[in-house]
């Protein structure tokens, strides 16, 4: 009889709790000014249905089998990430605390103990004597506990914990978007300085067979010391570069080791020939971005919690209602602890409505207003900042390719430039200075040449960093923790 009590309150419990109504507003993305195209000029354009950037190895667009071994030991070992896996953990263990508040709780004890009460204690009743009395009280008490979540607390909770939930696996998305471009950029900026320094060690071979000529020349009497000094200016001058150059790689080296998770000391990027080429790369339109950017998501995650925790504030105002039980087996003799006269029940409820607080509840709930208020303009920041970044990045990969054919014309005018002043300084039409300002102009120019196609290459990095990644916020949407039969075993 005591079981269908309780079974039927619990029914009753469980039919408040679904028709109960969420106070607080309802969520609504907040809106922002979006352009319906990129300022892109030609060779750009928007990506056709079947384009896209590879989803979770952006980096396969570049075709560089030694960038994706790389990459791949970044996601696994790269602590940056195992920090942000781990605030994932944590938001939905913090979502699984808030499920406990749609299930009653029930606690147990047990036990045991000897007493005696005064024979000068108070009477209850004159006609009986007072006594001392010694006995022994054993108990196993039960206590039952439910919230009736009529005003939405408990649910509007569990929602902003789950957008919680869901924004921190979109800035887990993000960290390693971040870690693989950071890898990328500073492995191309790598290569770059390798084919740098391979320009400054043909140049320092080429000095040096300089050297030896003007050397020959000064000891027939056909130069003077004059030019050998100059030579020798611009070979040191070189060898001067080249051990810049290495020192710069080294510091880009020791920055992957750390981006890959291992100790600078022991690691090392073997050198490689410089061939990357600048892939197409899908542009989409700029509303794909409010679907593509991590960071987009974790902002838009974050407005949706702070609206839930107004609705939180907002049932403040409204009466909390606890319905309670207890029961168990008390008994003076632990032989008759298990008998039916031992047990005891009690059933009852309780509500709650608050009359005078001081303004409190009205500042709790100005408060979380005030904090929405501030995601929604975080929200709205981010996204103008994406439009910002792939605008830099279309307009920069722009201004280097012209900058790169034009960079082509000046080695070879340097080049042309050097043959023309060796040739007349044979002749002895020239002195040896316009060699070397020839030298040195071919020099500067390779070198540029090399530096503005590793900028291209980080620039669309960048870039494919700007447009998402391949990441698409499909991956967080089915990520929330919803109360079910084992959340009651779990607790």
């Amino acid at each position: 009889m005591h079981l269908q009590k309780i079974s039927f309150a619990l029914a009753i419990l469980t039919l408040s709790l679904a028709v109960g109504c969420a106070v607080g507003p309802k969520y609504q993305r907040a809106s922002v000014a979006t352009p319906p195209t990129w300022s892109a000029e030609a060779p750009w354009r928007a990506a056709e249905p079947r384009d896209g950037i590879p989803k979770g190895a952006w980096w396969k667009l570049y075709q560089d089998p030694a960038l994706e071994a790389l990459e791949e030991k970044a996601l696994d070992a790269n602590q940056s990430i195992q920090v942000a896996v781990s605030r994932v953990e944590q938001a939905r263990d913090l979502a699984r605390v808030q499920v406990a508040g749609y299930f009653p709780t029930l606690s147990g004890g047990a036990n045991a103990e000897r007493q005696r009460t005064s024979a000068n204690r108070a009477q209850v009743s004159t006609i009986a004597p007072v006594n001392a009395i010694t006995q022994n009280i054993y108990q196993i008490p039960f206590q039952l506990n439910y919230e009736v979540d009529l005003f939405g607390r408990v649910r509007r909770n569990l929602e902003a914990a789950n957008a919680q939930y869901q924004g921190t696996a979109a800035d887990l998305e993000n960290v390693r978007l971040a870690i693989t471009s950071d890898l990328a950029a500073d492995y191309f900026t790598l290569r770059e300085l390798d084919a740098e320094i391979d320009v400054v060690q043909q140049s320092i071979s080429y000095f040096e067979k300089a050297l030896v000529l003007v050397n020959n020349r000064h000891a027939g009497g056909v130069a003077s010391g004059l030019d050998v000094a100059q030579q020798e200016t611009v070979l040191d001058g070189a060898r001067a570069q080249l051990h810049l150059l290495q020192g710069q790689r080294a510091t880009f080296e020791h920055a992957i080791a750390t981006l890959v998770g291992s100790p600078a000391p022991t690691f090392r990027v073997e050198s490689a020939t410089f061939n990357a080429q600048i892939p197409a790369i899908p542009l989409g339109v700029p509303t794909d971005i409010l679907e593509r950017r991590p960071d987009i998501a974790t902002a838009e995650r974050q407005m949706a919690s702070e609206n839930a925790l107004i609705g939180v504030a907002k049932s403040a105002f409204y009466p909390s209602i606890s319905l309670f039980g207890g029961g168990g087996l008390n008994s003076t003799d632990i032989t008759k602890l298990f008998e039916a006269p031992s047990t005891f029940w009690s059933l009852g409820a309780s509500a709650v409505e608050p009359i005078l607080n001081g303004g409190r509840i009205h500042a709790q709930v100005d408060f979380a207003k005030a904090g929405y208020q501030g995601s929604v303009a975080n929200y709205r920041n981010t996204v103008l900042t994406a439009f910002q970044q792939v605008e830099d990045g279309l307009s920069g990969l722009t201004t280097l390719a012209d900058a790169a054919t034009e960079q082509q014309k000046a080695v070879a005018d340097s080049q042309r430039f050097l043959n023309i002043a060796n040739d007349r300084y044979v002749g002895g039409l020239v002195t040896y200075l316009d060699v070397v300002t020839a030298e040195q102009t071919l020099l500067t120019n390779q070198r540029l040449a090399t530096q503005i196609q590793g900028q291209r290459l980080v620039t669309s990095v960048f870039l494919v960093k700007a447009l998402g990644g391949g990441w698409d916020r499909k991956e967080i949407d089915a990520l929330f923790v919803r109360p079910t039969a084992k959340s009651i075993v779990q607790q």
